[in-house]
Formats: structure tokens, sequence, C-alpha cells
């Protein structure tokens, strides 16, 4: 681990402490290692597009609207590569809240994404995405068993 030096003002430096009391972190280090990560993730996609990504893509729609549960079920469907599971949670008589989980290429996640979230009546759409290495040492050596037959899996290592 590296020790860096920072410089605050008296001001920023409360609030901060603030901050790290509400969020319940034990120290400025680990609060600063998480705002570092959540900055890299944000920015990282603006300099490169990674090739490979989990995410999870949260959206409010009105299920009363015509059609709309069965056209974002059609697209989950349509992209079941990319859909992990799906969190269904009703707000009220009309409005429901839905996550799903995604993970793939990073460019396929956010076209679906996008056409999720540009449905017609769909609103709230927030994308939250986490770049990920392919571990291919494990990809290549890690099998399991299941009712006697093997098949491999990959496993997603994040970036930061």
């Amino acid at each position: 681990m590296e020790r860096i030096t920072i410089s605050l003002d008296a001001d920023l430096a409360a609030e901060f402490d603030r901050l790290i009391a509400q969020r319940g972190y034990r120290n400025r280090s680990e609060a600063v290692r998480d705002l570092l990560r959540a900055h890299l993730e944000q920015a990282r996609p603006k300099t490169a597009d990674a090739s490979h990504c989990v995410a999870s893509l949260s959206y409010v729609y009105n299920h009363h609207e015509r059609d709309l549960a069965e056209r974002l079920t059609a697209l989950q469907h349509g992209q079941h590569d990319l859909t992990v599971a799906t969190l269904h949670a009703h707000l009220d008589h009309e409005n429901c809240l839905e996550s799903v989980i995604l993970r793939g290429p990073t460019a396929a996640v956010r076209e679906f994404s996008d056409a999720l979230i540009a449905e017609r009546g769909v609103r709230h759409g927030q994308l939250n995405l986490i770049d990920v290495e392919l571990d291919a040492e494990r990809e290549h050596q890690h099998a399991y068993r299941t009712v006697g037959r093997s098949h491999g899996h990959v496993h997603l290592k994040p970036k930061t």
C-alpha cells in the first residue's frame, strides 16, 4: 500500500469528517479510497471503452402504461445473455421500480440500457457500470461439476 498526504482547508475537512461519520467509515483513508474508486470508475468509460462490465440498471415505470411491462420484459428476454437478474418492486398502485443486473461486453450493456431507458413510460433510468477484467487464468482452469458434466465459467474481476 502506498501512503500519500493531502492538504484540505478546515471547512472542507470538517465537511468530509461529517460525511465519514454519516457513512460509517472507520477512518479518512477508507473514505478517500472509496471516493477515488468511484471517481476513477466514473471517469474510465469517458477515456477508454472497457471490453467487459457488470452493471446495475434501475428505472421507474407506470405499469398501467400500455404494453410497457411486456415491452420491458421482451427487451430483457431479447438480451438474455446480458441479463443476470431482475428485481421488481411495487412503489404504489401505479409505479414500479426495477433493477436489472447485467454483465457482458460494455458496448452491448450500454446499448441495451439506453434502449430500455428510452422506452416510452420509463422514468428515472440510471446505469451504474463497473468495468471488469476477464480472469483468463481461472477461465481455463476452473470448472465445476453439475449433474455429472463439467462446464467452465468466467470470473469477472473489478478493475479498481
